[in-house]
């Protein structure tokens, strides 16, 4: 659990946006699934989608590697 504890920091400003594109993210996939899109559109906002998911997922590995990780302190 420590581990993922890293990546909860509300005041780094790099957290907030991997909120950010975690929700558009998930609004994008919401609207391709709900509406019927066709044609370039399709492509077009599917596109948009997976690069928003990989933008995404590169900031949360940037914010899991800037973070150090907790040193626990020896058990007695």
């Amino acid at each position: 659990m420590p581990r993922l504890m890293r990546l909860w920091q509300p005041r780094n400003p790099l957290f907030w946006l991997v909120v950010v594109f975690n929700l558009m993210s998930s609004g994008m996939a919401w609207v391709l699934h709900l509406l019927p899109w066709q044609g370039w559109w399709l492509g077009l906002l599917t596109l948009v989608a997976l690069l928003n998911a990989g933008a995404g997922s590169w900031l949360l590995w940037r914010l899991w590697q800037e973070t150090a990780p907790v040193s626990l302190p020896p058990a007695d």
